[in-house]
């Protein structure tokens, strides 16, 4: 019986770090959408199919789904400091 609640700890411990970044309340950005979005198109030229503020890899960033041609480009530009974060290229229809 012990083993069974000391292999449980280290879920309860995932789920409660979990629990504690989803409550966090997201900070004002230091730069706006219009202006990720402009960092973004200079980097990866065509129509953005989504545009969100997240928190993603222990950042708040402004993420960019840029349709070009059959891809989608996308670009993830850090909302505190303007630095491109994410450069990545994903097939047609996928879902991330």
């Amino acid at each position: 019986m012990k083993s069974r609640f000391i292999a449980i700890l280290p879920l309860f411990a995932l789920c409660a770090a979990l629990l504690a970044i989803a409550a966090q309340k997201a900070p004002k950005p230091k730069l706006s959408m219009d202006q990720a979005r402009a960092i973004a198109l200079k980097i990866a030229p065509g129509k953005i199919k989504d545009a969100e503020y997240e928190f993603e890899d222990g950042l708040w960033r402004y993420s960019f789904d840029i349709v070009q041609g059959k891809r989608i480009h996308e670009i993830g530009v850090d909302a505190m400091t303007g630095k491109v974060v994410e450069d990545a290229f994903e097939a047609a229809g996928t879902k991330d």
